[in-house]
C-alpha cells in the first residue's frame, strides 16, 4: 500500500533554531511557511497545535521528500532521543557523511562518528541528534546501488528514504506492516546498534530484532525491538508528539481499504497534499502515520 515516504515531521519546541540548522548545515530550502489551522490541527488528531507556526523544507537535491517543522511546546521531562517507542529515527542520504561531521555544530551532536555497517562496508552511516530532540541518521549509499534499491545521494545532504519505528513487540509491529498496510516485511533478524547500546547503558554485543519493510524502491522503514527499560512516548493532551513526531506516505487510494483510522480521510490544501486526502492512524508502538492519497486528482 506505501509508495514513498513524503515527509518526516518533528515537533521543535525552537522553530527558529531547528529550521536554520537544517538550512544552514545541511542545505534544506523552506518551500511552505505557514500556520496550522484549526482543520489541520484536527486532521492530525492534534487540536492543541491549532494556531502553530510550520515550514516545509526540502533538500538540496529538490527531491520531493520534505520535513514539516512544526513549532511546539518543550517535550515533557521524562523524553529522551531513543528512550520511547514510536518514531525515533529518521536516515537521510549523504554523499560523504566522513566529510560532513566536522562540519556539523550546535544543535546537532554527534552519537555515532562515521563508520562503514559491519555487514556492507561500502555504506558509511553516521548517527546525530537534533534541536527538535530528534535523530537523525546519515548514511552514504554507493552509486553501486544496495539490496533494496535505495538509490544514492543527488546532493551533499539529500532526502530521507529510512524511517525506524521502535516497539516493544516486533513481531506486533511486523504484523502491523503486513497485514493492516498490505506491506512485504522481512523476518526478524539480530545486529547491533551502537546508539541504542549506548542509551540504555547495554553491553557492546547486545543484539536488537530488527525487520524491514520493503517498498517497490528508494525507500524502507526498520522495525527494531526496543530494550525493555524503553517506554511509551510522553505526549501532551492534544499535541503532536515530541522529537520526530509523524511520517507521511504515498497511497495511491484508499477506495476498497479497510483501515483503522486514527482520523478519517480529508481533501487539504496545504502543501504537500495540494488537495488530495490525507487520513492518520496510529501504528502499533504509538507511531503516527498519515497516508496521503496521490492517485485521486485534487
Amino acid at each position: 500500500m506505501l509508495e514513498t515516504i513524503v515527509a518526516v515531521t518533528l515537533s521543535a519546541p525552537d522553530l527558529g533554531a531547528t529550521e536554520r540548522a537544517y538550512a544552514t548545515q545541511l542545505g534544506y530550502t523552506v518551500v511552505e511557511r505557514a500556520e496550522v489551522s484549526r482543520s489541520l490541527a484536527a486532521g492530525w488528531g492534534a487540536r492543541a497545535m491549532k494556531g502553530r507556526d510550520y515550514v516545509l523544507m526540502q533538500p538540496a537535491s529538490g527531491a520531493n521528500v520534505y520535513l514539516r517543522i512544526v513549532d511546539a511546546d518543550e517535550p515533557p521531562a521524562t523524553y529522551a532521543p531513543l528512550r520511547t517507542f514510536g518514531w525515533n529515527a529518521n536516515e537521510i542520504l549523504v554523499e560523504d557523511p566522513v566529510e560532513l561531521a566536522p562540519l556539523l555544530k550546535e544543535p546537532f551532536r554527534i552519537i555515532g562518528a562515521p563508520r562503514p555497517l559491519d555487514f556492507n562496508p561500502k555504506i558509511i552511516a553516521m548517527q546525530v541528534t537534533g534541536p527538535a530532540g530528534e535523530v537523525d541518521y546519515f548514511t552514504r549509499i554507493p552509486p553501486t546501488g544496495s539490496v533494496f534499491d535505495l538509490g544514492s545521494a543527488k546532493s551533499f545532504v539529500d532526502r530521507t528514504f529510512i524511517v525506524v519505528a521502535g516497539g516493544p513487540d516486533i513481531d506486533a509491529s511486523r504484523a502491523f506492516y503486513r497485514d493492516v498496510l498490505k506491506m512485504p516485511v522481512t523476518e526478524p533478524s539480530g545486529t547491533t546498534i551502537q546508539v541504542l547500546q549506548d542509551a540504555y547503558g547495554l553491553a557492546r554485543d547486545t543484539s536488537t530484532p530488527i525487520a524491514i519493510v520493503r517498498f517497490p524502491s528508494s525507500f524502507l522503514i526498520e522495525l527494531d525491538q526496543y530494550p525493555p527499560a524503553a517506554v511509551q512516548r510522553p505526549v501532551r493532551r492534544g499535541h503532536l508528539p515530541p522529537g520526530l513526531a509523524m511520517v507521511s506516505f504515498a497511497v495511491k487510494s484508499f477506495e476498497g481499504t479497510r483501515l483503522p483510522w486514527k482520523v478519517k480521510p480529508a481533501a487539504r490544501p496545504e502543501a504537500p497534499y495540494h488537495g488530495r486526502r490525507a487520513g492518520v492512524l496510529a501504528g502499533p508502538s504509538g507511531e503516527l502515520i498519515e497516508l496521503i492519497e496521490t492517485g485521486a486528482s485534487p
